[in-house]
């Protein structure tokens, strides 16, 4: 079987953008949230400022990375596959809704709008909603991917569907 050269840089692009985003929200949120928590105030305040002028650059180019790698795998890779197949849809729907949650956190987060302050100023419990709603995405993705292609059922046979995950009978 050949493989898409385009098709597998979108998906290598894909998961590097997920780790970097996703192990960054981590790193933040159990490593060094806790380190500056242990300062004064101002120190704190100046830790965030430091690392939020860093941070923002690759939460923005991850972020375009996984939008424009996603809708790619999505529409070009993934649809053919899965015509007619709902619980893949909706459960990428629902993948999809939870990285843009994630998207909008990892900004809110890292930027420096002051709309966004009431967000920043409860920075432990955002972050952490965001390595949760990240990790689940990436649970999605992967038994997405475990799940294989999507078989249509003959209407007039039963089909015996099995894949490394699931294995099921349609009559």
């Amino acid at each position: 079987m050949d493989v898409d050269p385009i098709a597998l840089s979108s998906r290598w692009a894909h998961v590097l953008g997920a780790v970097v985003l996703l192990g960054g929200a981590v790193f933040s949120r159990y490593v060094l949230l806790p380190l500056v928590a242990a300062e004064p105030e101002e120190e704190q305040a100046r830790w965030h400022g430091l690392v939020r002028s860093k941070w923002a650059k690759f939460v923005g180019i991850c972020t375009l990375v996984l939008l424009v790698s996603g809708f790619y795998n999505y529409l070009v890779v993934s649809v053919p596959q899965h015509k007619g197949d709902g619980l893949y849809h909706g459960l990428m729907g629902a993948k999809m809704l939870l990285a843009f949650a994630v998207f909008f956190f990892a900004a809110a987060l890292s930027g420096k709008a002051r709309a966004l302050d009431r967000i920043r100023a409860r920075r432990k419990l955002w972050m952490t909603a965001t390595v949760v709603m990240g990790t689940a995405a990436v649970m999605i993705a992967g038994y997405l991917k475990m799940r294989g292609p999507y078989i249509a059922p003959d209407a007039a046979d039963g089909v015996r569907i099995e894949t490394p995950a699931v294995d099921i009978t349609v009559e």
